[in-house]
């Protein structure tokens, strides 16, 4: 098999062989296109979008800057929202549920290299999947480390590594990132810590 059929495996290849760093610079110059987008060109973010992306749901938005490495091995649900700054190193697959909210200079990172200096300069590198389930938020300065799922419904505190599966309903944070507490309907009435809400339409 070739250096792109092994990456997608999430087994050894090399980075710069058979066609992958023509495809990254393809996808650069779509990305460059949605960085440089002036302000009065907004609307068209979500068509730029469909274009980088394998796959892309309903009500899509995202705030440049914005920086990937091949975009077709990312997929992501309805209603998406990423902030300022997100950074999805997609070698192999980045799956994004629907509903899922991203805060800024979030991470995620499906690439990595071998531990060992002598392993990790023959220039071989892997990646492993991840998947972001529906309704999750990942708060700002997040990073999701390769072959990671997060629960549905989960709540990512700002600065969080994620080194491993987080479960559904929970609110998780730390370094590295670990369950706090399940989410339940006692956190409904709250926007806020204990600050309840004072409307009636949420």
């Amino acid at each position: 098999m070739d250096q792109k059929e092994r990456m997608l495996r999430g087994l050894p290849y090399r980075a710069w062989q058979d066609g992958l760093e023509a495809e990254r610079e393809a996808c650069k110059a779509k990305v460059y296109a949605l960085n440089t987008l002036p302000p009065e060109q907004r609307g068209r973010i979500p068509e730029l979008l469909r274009a980088l992306f394998g796959k892309a749901g309903k009500n899509i938005w995202l705030e440049p800057p914005f920086h990937c490495d091949y975009g077709w091995n990312i997929e992501v649900g309805d209603n998406f929202f990423a902030n300022y700054n997100l950074t999805i190193l997609d070698v192999c697959k980045v799956t994004i549920g629907d509903n899922v909210q991203i805060a800024p200079n979030v991470s995620l990172y499906a690439a990595g290299h071998p531990v060992h200096p002598a392993s990790r300069n023959s220039g071989y590198e892997y990646g492993a999947p991840i998947t972001i389930g529906s309704n999750v938020w990942l708060g700002g300065s997040t990073v999701v480390l390769p072959g990671v799922a997060i629960g549905e419904g989960t709540v990512i505190g700002a600065g969080s590594v994620v080194t491993k599966d987080i479960p559904a309903g929970c609110i998780a944070a730390g370094n590295p990132c670990r369950v706090l507490r399940t989410i339940t309907e006692a956190d409904r009435p709250f926007y806020f810590k204990d600050r309840p809400f004072d409307v009636a339409d949420y």
